[in-house]
């Protein structure tokens, strides 16, 4: 008797059905999965040009422009770390620490303000090393080892600045850099996009990017295939934190002046972008669907803003919220973010009842 497997293999191998690709959605035919933030990016655009007059001006595009570029650059310090399944919360605060220092030795010694900045820099280089000690050495997870140095440094600007605002110590030599524009930008937003650019190249064109990814891709994984996995999110945590501090001299450049505001404000806008962007194009982190994504929701907001002329402090906190939200949110379904599943409860066995003894 011939059995049913034995049927299947006796099958010409023409006349067995092929099993191809599924059938893609309209979701991904109209490329809404890929990118989504170009078309709510280009609705921002049609809407708002149509109904407000001063949108489409170059001095409102300048303006969104030059505006995010610090929340782009926090935006970098954050997606570094997050390729290798590693979180920074204290880039917020790490960027404040960069202004209390540049600020603070402008006021109080008289160093050149350029060796200033080079030292603000280093000094979050060295946060960014205790960073990775706590979480690679001490082994605690990198969520709560940045929240809690994000408090740390919250304390050592209290410090450093006195517990005060700082205005007027950078000279205007040194502020010039924010001042020069190259076709009405500013110098430190082709700065920012410089710095996208090379990271873009190192991530996506060099093996150390690949590592990054293996890594937080499959983290044991990517230890047994001799990877040092553990060096490498040590060294995206430092990554980060002279980004974060980059962003901390760009505010200098820009505003010249340290309070203790500044920084923790601008984080929640970075990560939800970087999540945003992380659903963008590749579907998972990368440089340009961050940025795609920062200056979509940025020019939603102006457009909002625009519309509701007067009281209109409630609207960028509210979008940025709901952002945030949606972006994880999404970024979660597709598996870029491991959130681990809810296990059901299982049932409890039966008791196992005592059977008839054996026979001696």
């Amino acid at each position: 008797m011939t059995t049913t497997s034995e049927t299947v293999r006796n099958e010409p191998a023409d006349e067995r059905p092929e099993l191809g690709p599924p059938p893609k959605t309209w979701v991904q035919k109209s490329g809404l999965d890929k990118y989504s933030a170009l078309y709510l990016w280009a609705g921002f655009m049609i809407v708002f040009s149509l109904t407000q007059s001063q949108f489409l001006t170059w001095t409102s595009i300048s303006l969104v422009l030059t505006e995010r570029a610090i929340v782009a650059m926090l935006a970098l310090a954050f997606l570094v770390p997050l390729i290798a399944n590693t979180f920074d919360l204290s880039i917020g605060v790490m960027m404040g620490f960069s202004v209390a220092i540049t600020t603070a030795l402008a006021q109080n010694t008289g160093n050149p303000q350029a060796l200033n900045a080079v030292i603000a820099v280093l000094a979050c280089a060295a946060v960014g090393f205790v960073s990775g000690f706590i979480v690679v050495k001490l082994r605690v997870n990198s969520f709560i080892a940045t929240l809690g140095m994000s408090q740390v440094l919250a304390a050592a600007n209290i410090l450093i600045s006195g517990n005060r605002s700082i205005n007027g110590v950078l000279s205007d030599a040194y502020r010039d850099i924010g001042r020069t524009k190259i076709l009405g930008l500013p110098l430190y937003f082709y700065l920012v996009m410089l710095i996208a650019l090379i990271l873009w190249y190192v991530l996506e064109q060099t093996p150390l990017g690949r590592y990054l990814f293996a890594t937080g891709g499959n983290t044991d994984a990517a230890r047994l295939s001799g990877l040092r996995t553990d060096m490498l999110q040590w060294g995206t945590l430092v990554a980060s934190a002279v980004l974060a501090s980059i962003a901390g001299l760009i505010h200098t450049w820009k505003v010249g002046t340290y309070s203790s505001s500044i920084g923790p404000g601008f984080l929640f806008p970075a990560i939800a972008a970087v999540f945003f962007g992380a659903s963008q194009l590749k579907g998972r982190p990368n440089v340009w669907g961050t940025l795609i994504a920062l200056y979509a929701l940025a020019f939603g907001v102006k457009g909002l803003q625009l519309t509701f002329t007067t009281g209109t402090a409630w609207i960028e906190p509210l979008f940025e919220g709901v952002s945030l939200l949606i972006a994880v949110a999404l970024a979660s379904r597709q598996g870029i973010i491991k959130v681990p599943k809810r296990r059901k409860p299982t049932e409890d066995p039966p008791p196992v009842t005592a059977g008839p003894a054996p026979a001696s």
